[in-house]
């Protein structure tokens, strides 16, 4: 079983220090896993649905997504399924490509507090998806100093953009060791394919070779909060996917997502969204995320 979440290696092609590529295929769900790398990444989805999991962030988006993930902000691989129309642009780019200093020179200002932000994780909105979602799909086209300069005015928009959510506003907490962050992606798969079950915290220790109390205090020193918020947070966006695309009835939606009572639910789910799960659905088709 691959465990690793660690360091990405990212290469670009020859003559290129920017990866830009598109992809038309579903991402498959093994190439969802916990990682990070010191590569800025910019996703832009035109048309499509998924869950995303950014530091301490999840949500579940559907119709389409521009995010800006930072340097080392650990995150999963992005679960797309995408529509006939549907494409996923993804940019990658080291912070030094254009030279250490480049970012600090004072025109550049505006977009190395983009970059700095970033370490948090954007989320940007419809009016700033409109503006520069074409540019971000034309940018594989390009090579050599035209994508630079393209990259460039992309960064530039969103810069200047104001329409953006920070994804982890409270800063991403995660302080384990690299060779720690095998046990986080350990507990991360485990969530992945148990949510619907109870899970116990002996269960959930055991995964990792700790005892109880000893790995609820590695836990939250490494993601800021505790593995049954972790688990709720990702039942709660579970049930969202299924409140946008199933015409299952609330009740069921709760028990399918691993709720064992209603009320309990209710109370989660607006505690996370904001809002309780039939005025949720009542307004997904006016929400474009």
């Amino acid at each position: 079983m691959k465990n690793k979440p660690t360091l990405e290696k990212i290469s670009p092609g020859f003559g290129n220090s920017i990866v830009a590529v598109n992809k038309l295929k579903k991402r498959k769900r093994d190439q969802a896993f916990w990682h990070f790398h010191p590569e800025i990444e910019l996703v832009y989805v035109n048309k499509g649905k998924g869950r995303r999991h950014i530091g301490n962030h999840m949500s579940y988006f559907d119709n389409s997504q521009l995010i800006l993930v930072g340097s080392n902000l650990p995150h999963n691989g992005f679960e797309n399924r995408l529509t006939a129309k549907g494409k996923e642009t993804l940019i990658q780019f080291h912070p030094d490509f254009l030279g250490k200093d480049f970012f600090s020179l004072p025109q550049m200002s505006s977009i190395s507090l983009l970059l700095e932000r970033a370490k948090m994780g954007l989320l940007f909105k419809p009016e700033t998806k409109e503006k520069v979602g074409e540019k971000i799909t034309r940018l594989p086209r390009y090579e050599g100093f035209k994508r630079v300069i393209k990259l460039l005015e992309i960064l530039h928009i969103l810069a200047e953009a104001e329409d953006y959510v920070l994804l982890n506003a409270d800063g991403y907490a995660f302080e384990a060791q690299l060779q720690d962050n095998t046990k986080i992606d350990v507990v991360f798969k485990y969530v992945y394919s148990n949510f619907k079950e109870h899970i116990s915290l002996d269960t959930i220790a055991e995964q990792v070779s700790m005892t109880v109390p000893a790995f609820c205090r590695y836990f939250k020193k490494a993601t800021g909060k505790t593995f049954t918020k972790l688990v709720n947070e990702y039942r709660v966006v579970h049930a969202t996917k299924l409140l946008s695309e199933s015409q299952m009835s609330i009740t069921d939606v709760c028990f399918e997502c691993g709720f064992n009572n209603f009320s309990h639910f209710n109370k989660l789910f607006k505690e996370i969204t904001g809002k309780n799960a039939s005025k949720y659905r009542s307004e997904i088709k006016q929400i474009i995320q």
